[in-house]
């Protein structure tokens, strides 16, 4: 149910920018529940494809990693690619053969996604998070050229945060230096000498967190802190956090999975922006990717009680989790393009309903004709050889 509202509710977006090419990157496809629920995922996909919504869309590519048996490789990953008609000449890259083909039709491709050359596959290796013995977390990457264009779309998939308590102890916490190190992978794997360099668009979950040990400080400076340890291991397992005065009134608790403080606003006024100075794990990568200015509220973790659209669960602290990176090259791709008018928008999807745990976000913008010439060799590129 969690895919059936995020594709209805991008298919509202679709309806309102009307986009020529437009890709969509799921993660957890087939839920928590994968094993139970992916015989599902096909016969929906067949849907989408020739609904109504999607008529005007004759050509689409659809990647859906679906193959959990094979642990090794399994990332529940699913890339959906749409053209519309009026879009001509749009070519993908085949990387075993190290050419472009032409786009023609609606193909869909699951189960092993390691024979298909039309793209690139990783799950990240065990030794990145050990304590998460069969992690689904990597990237699937593809290449098009449209209108002179050439351009990388990457779905990932980062590592989560395991236990609050943890995250707290340090700043940056150790869940950052993981997710720094996988995503520093990925950036080296699809820039390295194999292929021309293109401009590329990185997008899916990162999983970025707000440093929790500055938010705690920050959000409790005037309160007292209560440790609670297990009686058999004297482990911490919760921390509280109380009001010097005003009757020593809970203002937060802190355990493994908790994160539950008294004031939800300061999340959701004004988008949460006085929280920003708290997102910093995207900091270190300032010389090789690009974001524009973040004007919505943190994507995550919403309540999924289907009439709590706006609430957020008190599972974790809220965070912009779910983002839309570029290369600096993109970055100029798409800003040449814009004149007085606004046509670049990055925004979330389904503010007011329910749409699972994370709150879908999106990019819309125009390229105008030639404006990829500089970045790449354009007569090469959009070549049939």
């Amino acid at each position: 149910a969690k895919h059936l509202e995020i594709l209805f509710g991008s298919c509202q977006v679709v309806h309102a920018h009307k986009p020529h090419f437009m890709a969509l990157h799921c993660q957890e496809f087939g839920g928590k529940n994968y094993e139970a629920s992916m015989s599902h995922v096909d016969k929906f996909v067949k849907e989408l494809l020739s609904s109504d919504a999607m008529k005007d869309y004759n050509r689409a590519r659809v990647y859906l990693d679906e193959n959990y048996k094979s642990q090794e490789h399994f990332t529940a990953l699913g890339s959906f690619y749409f053209l519309h008609e009026s879009l001509k000449n749009i070519y993908q890259f085949d990387f075993k053969a190290k050419k472009y083909k032409k786009v023609t039709g609606k193909e869909i491709y699951s189960d092993t996604l390691e024979s298909t050359p039309m793209l690139e596959k990783e799950k990240f290796p065990q030794d990145y998070f050990p304590e998460c013995k069969w992690s689904r977390k990597g990237f699937i990457r593809t290449r098009w050229c449209i209108t002179d264009c050439a351009f990388d779309l990457v779905n990932i998939h980062l590592f989560h945060d395991a236990s609050n308590l943890i995250a707290w102890e340090t700043s940056p916490s150790v869940y950052s230096g993981i997710r720094h190190k996988a995503l520093g992978y990925v950036l080296d794997r699809i820039i390295d000498q194999r292929f021309e360099k293109v401009s590329y668009f990185v997008f899916g979950d990162f999983n970025f967190r707000l440093d929790a040990k500055a938010v705690v400080e920050t959000l409790c400076a005037k309160a007292t802190m209560q440790t609670i340890r297990a009686a058999d291991t004297n482990e911490v397992v919760k921390l509280i956090f109380r009001e010097s005065d005003n009757d020593r009134k809970v203002m937060l608790q802190l355990e493994k999975k908790l994160f539950d403080y008294f004031n939800q606003d300061v999340f959701r006024d004004n988008n949460g922006t006085a929280l920003l100075e708290f997102d910093r794990e995207l900091s270190v990568f300032k010389d090789r990717l690009y974001e524009l200015d973040i004007s919505f509220p943190p994507s995550y973790p919403y309540s999924e009680d289907s009439s709590q659209g706006k609430q957020y669960m008190n599972t974790r602290c809220p965070a912009w989790c779910d983002r839309i990176l570029m290369s600096h090259s993109a970055k100029e791709l798409i800003l040449k393009s814009e004149n007085d008018e606004k046509i670049v928008i990055y925004d979330h999807i389904g503010p007011n309903v329910c749409m699972g745990d994370h709150k879908p976000v999106f990019l819309s913008f125009r390229i105008a004709a030639g404006a990829g010439k500089p970045i790449a060799n354009v007569h090469k590129c959009c070549v049939v050889q």
